[in-house]
């Protein structure tokens, strides 16, 4: 039975986060409850052993459908990658409670910059020379990887949100950019996870079949319904982090 409720989370969660991120606003609460006596970082580590496969393959349906700008997106791949690595080791040496009560905040302005801006990432028009936009997509996978390693609620709608609003993006192929970019923050989670044994496999292989499974609806819905689409649902979640990151900041 827990296993079921976990495997159901990480369909949901894997459905979220192909679209705009955020699964693990699901897929975390509820390994938290099922297995409430676990450590929290064998809950994190095993989270995203089983996400990184829904995200993998989201950013292959994209592919496929989205003509994503690889010469760009490889390189920022890598510092998303570094960065990971750089926000997971600072971790260990620096408490990011800090950062705690000024997430809400920040989420908070995303939203309202992108409720104020109605036609923001309506239209995929790129704005920089390919070189200026590299380095600029480079910058942005560096600083969103660190965060995600040394913090890391709201990795994927920040990652969203910096493309569309620097480079020029629409929503959908900011949405399939991003997906890249956390494959690698994801990858570079597992490592540190896995080296210090906080990771189970045997639940992470069944939630990730889940998460696959989500993944695939989630890039359906979105590659059918468009740009449109993936704005509204990036608004629903950013909304759902403010929440989230509030409650745990100022009531919990």
């Amino acid at each position: 039975m827990e296993l079921l409720l976990v495997s159901l989370a990480s369909l949901l969660a894997g459905c979220i986060d192909s679209i705009v991120g955020g699964g693990g606003l699901i897929l975390v609460p509820a390994l938290f409850a099922t297995y409430p006596g676990a450590a929290p970082a064998t809950l994190f580590g095993t989270n995203k052993s089983a996400s990184v496969w829904g995200t993998t393959i989201a950013t292959l349906q994209y592919s496929r459908r989205v003509q994503l700008r690889w010469p760009v997106l490889l390189p920022a791949a890598l510092a998303a990658l570094v960065g990971g690595f750089a926000g997971a080791w600072h971790v260990t040496r620096v408490d990011p409670s800090f950062l705690r009560k000024l997430l809400p905040f920040i989420l908070l302005a995303v939203l309202l910059y992108t409720l104020a801006k109605k036609d923001l990432g309506s239209t995929h028009a790129p704005r920089h020379d390919r070189q200026r936009e590299t380095l600029l997509a480079c910058a942005i996978g560096a600083v969103i990887g660190w965060y995600d390693g040394f913090f890391g609620p709201g990795t994927g709608s920040f990652f969203i949100f910096l493309f569309v609003r620097l480079l020029g993006y629409d929503f959908l192929n900011a949405s399939a950019s991003a997906k890249l970019l956390n494959v690698a923050t994801n990858l570079a989670a597992i490592a540190l996870f896995a080296m210090k044994g906080h990771v189970w496999w045997h639940i992470g292989l069944v939630m990730a079949v889940a998460n696959v499974a989500g993944s695939l609806i989630g890039t359906r819905l979105a590659l059918k319904h468009g740009a449109g689409f993936v704005r509204g649902v990036f608004i629903v979640v950013v909304g759902a982090l403010i929440l989230k990151t509030g409650y745990d900041a100022f009531l919990k």
